[in-house]
């Protein structure tokens, strides 16, 4: 690859109002990528539209929040934050299409998906873009078999429930590494488990990677990798999907660090470790 496809607009950038950085945090990571020298390819992701969200959302749930008369995952009901929930979905979805052609990677700088269920968000996720992602992938007949990688600490407890609300474990596979690590004794189980927690994924037509910063030891809200057994994982992760030839659509989650530039060091680490992974020799 020539350029890493990176799917970013303005639109997707707002104010949480909460304690969390993350509907804020890709305009500074987009402008923290430019300044690393890899190159990067900016593309204006597409919005996912209302149909999009009722694929994996109730309709109720995703009217009332998109028009403000409901909490979004943040706890309000912030019409900044409403603006920009098709942006921070769409892209993914596009990053997820782009992949696919490109049979490599491509980038959604964005975070907030997978504590979203069904009828409602918390924990600072609203919709759960990896799900929709999914079902539009299976939809518009680009992947048959989806699979979600979730390496952010936490465990992602809204795409495992609608997983099994929507009966979709035939064709969706999905592990989230929140439910089993979480303390710096486990680095070294973690990080031999990497390379055969990616191979489970070989059958599928893309993986869905959550490339969360918060399972760094000085995280506020995590705290079981330092940054090299970060940069560690991301590598392995990039290498054996390259090697299985199932192109990785990647977003960012997690990362509360108080000092955003430690967390933005984090996102920095993961896009070269996929320059590293998919750049031209």
């Amino acid at each position: 690859m020539k350029s890493i496809p990176v799917f970013y607009t303005p639109m997707l950038v707002a104010d949480s109002e909460s304690f969390s950085p993350s509907s804020a945090k890709p305009g500074k990571v987009v402008s923290s990528w430019r300044r690393t020298g890899i190159p990067i390819e900016i593309r204006e992701p597409n919005p996912a539209s209302k149909k999009d969200f009722y694929l994996a959302h109730s309709q109720t749930y995703v009217d009332k929040v998109l028009s403000c008369e409901a909490d979004n995952g943040f706890g309000n009901r912030s019409a900044e934050i409403a603006a920009s929930l098709p942006f921070a979905t769409g892209s993914l979805i596009d990053a997820a299409k782009e992949a696919i052609s490109n049979g490599n990677t491509a980038v959604a700088p964005v975070a907030g998906f997978h504590h979203a269920h069904q009828h409602y968000g918390k924990s600072f996720c609203t919709f759960n873009g990896l799900i929709v992602t999914a079902l539009v992938l299976k939809r518009d007949g680009l992947a048959e078999r989806v699979g979600i990688l979730d390496f952010d600490y936490h465990f992602g407890d809204g795409t495992h429930d609608t997983i099994r609300h929507l009966k979709l474990s035939e064709w969706v596979k999905h592990y989230s590494a929140g439910a089993h690590f979480h303390y710096p004794s486990h680095a070294q189980v973690f990080l031999e488990k990497v390379p055969e927690l990616v191979w489970q994924f070989s059958e599928c037509d893309i993986i869905l990677y959550q490339a969360g910063a918060d399972p760094h030891k000085d995280d506020p809200l995590g705290g079981f990798l330092n940054t090299e057994e970060l940069i560690q994982r991301d590598r392995t992760v990039f290498e054996c999907a390259k090697a299985m030839g199932v192109p990785v659509a990647w977003d960012l989650a997690g990362g509360y660090q108080d000092d955003i530039r430690n967390v933005l060091d984090i996102h920095d680490n993961t896009l070269k470790a996929c320059w590293e992974t998919y750049g031209e020799e």
